[in-house]
């Protein structure tokens, strides 16, 4: 007989279908067995009757995440009637056969059928591989999955190429200290800190370009919201006029995304009770105006127009309050805030065409306009005091004819993370890597 997936059950009433998952919960009800099983689509109560003698005896020893297989009558729970859409809830299994697939070989280390799994964040991760079978964690990777779908679908809609780039350099990407140097064959080599410019050599040749790809940053961090390892949702558009034009493509991006998630993961959000962001156009306010009304609003000081994780949060508060927004564009960094090829501001050369998007008073993606001229890009190395010979191959790429152009690097946990309101991002990785964390 050939499986059925849970989601799948209500459509087989009346038939019997074959089952295979994992068991989430067993009860014993006098001389009745209910059994909660779950596999990747859905979970559904499975009943053992007395008269089933050889099904009592399969699971005599059965418990919590016993891998099993059963065959058994797809039967209407008491109370549902067909007038409305029937789901894996609304109905039960009358089992007549099971049979162990595998079993713990040992207790298991946390209670993964508790839906809040109420752990210390050390004990969660420490016990990863077996504390994602929670429901409620899950979930979490269920909408990490929508979101990931979703950005791929979005930008190929738009016209963007999916690329992916090296991770292995020759040289540190956005220079600074915070990368990894590694040992390659008889040379010292870096894990990427972004794709940034393989993606604007790509965009030279294919116009738009987006990539879903692996980010290191050597940052010793011991925030919330910093892993040293994370999931970069990467695009680079060419023929802008500004950087305005950036900006809208990612707006239209994110809001879709959003929406799919909203669409497609109600159950698993409504899990953690969360809000969807309201889809109201995002504003875009100059970092310069929102250090004035940090200070006008909240007695709160920024040096250098360096916004610090505080500034973020009660810009976001702001922005909420008066603009109904979840999100906000930051614009206009200044100069020694942001990398050597950042696009000067037309209006004052003290600024560049650059913006940080925050979500919920967390910056979740950072982009602008390039300089795509190449003697003004070899100019600007050379007043940042570095040599335009260690970045030939970038500059290759302008040397040769390229267009205006821009992009955005986008932080794919961070997203989540806000959008559930989880207490840190590593509830977001799969397998979060940190200072202290390289296992499991």
């Amino acid at each position: 007989m050939k499986r059925t997936m849970i989601s799948e059950t209500p459509e087989h009433i009346g038939e019997t279908v074959k089952l295979s998952g994992w068991v989430s919960v067993r009860r014993d009800h006098g001389k009745l067995i209910f059994i909660e099983l779950r596999d990747r689509s859905d979970t559904v109560q499975l009943v053992i009757l007395p008269d089933k003698s050889e099904a009592m005896k399969a699971v005599k020893e059965v418990r919590s995440e016993y891998v099993i297989e059963v065959t058994g009558l797809v039967k209407k729970r008491p109370g549902k009637t067909e007038s409305v859409k029937l789901v894996a809830g609304d109905v039960e299994i009358e089992v007549a056969s099971v049979v162990v697939i595998a079993q713990p070989s040992e207790e298991l280390p946390i209670d993964v059928s508790n839906q809040e799994l109420n752990l210390q964040l050390e004990t969660l991760l420490n016990n990863r591989t077996i504390s994602l079978r929670n429901a409620k964690v899950r979930a979490i990777f269920s909408l990490y999955a929508i979101l990931l779908e979703a950005y791929a679908a979005a930008c190929r809609k738009r016209g963007f190429w999916e690329i992916k780039t090296p991770k292995i350099l020759s040289s540190a990407t956005e220079g600074g200290a915070n990368f990894f140097k590694i040992k390659y064959f008889e040379r010292e080599a870096f894990l990427a800190q972004s794709p940034q410019f393989y993606k604007q050599a790509a965009m030279s040749a294919f116009e738009r370009v987006f990539e879903i790809g692996t980010v290191f940053r050597a940052e010793p961090h011991f925030t919330t919201r910093h892993v040293n390892e994370y999931t970069g949702l990467d695009a680079e558009m060419g023929f802008i006029s500004g950087v305005e034009d950036v900006m809208v493509e990612l707006e239209e991006i994110i809001l879709e995304v959003l929406q799919s998630i909203g669409e497609r993961g109600k159950a698993e959000v409504e899990k953690y009770t969360a809000a969807m962001p309201p889809v109201v156009a995002i504003p875009r306010i100059l970092l310069r105006d929102a250090v004035e009304i940090l200070k006008r609003e909240y007695g709160k000081i920024i040096e250098n127009e360096d916004i610090d994780n505080e500034g973020e949060r009660l810009i976001g508060e702001y922005v909420a309050k008066n603009y109904g927004s979840d999100f906000v564009f930051l614009t206009q960094y200044p100069t020694n805030l942001r990398p050597f090829y950042s696009m000067p501001n037309a209006d004052d050369p003290n600024y560049t065409d650059t913006f940080d998007l925050l979500f919920r008073g967390v910056e979740i993606a950072s982009g602008g306009q390039r300089i795509h001229d190449y003697a003004k890009l070899v100019e600007n190395i050379k007043k940042r005091g570095m040599d335009p010979d260690t970045f030939k191959d970038y500059l290759d790429i302008f040397k040769y004819g390229a267009p205006p152009h821009g992009g955005w690097g986008l932080g794919s946990e961070r997203i989540i993370q806000k959008l559930l309101g989880l207490g840190s991002i590593k509830e977001a990785v799969l397998f979060p890597r940190d200072v202290k964390r390289l296992t499991p």
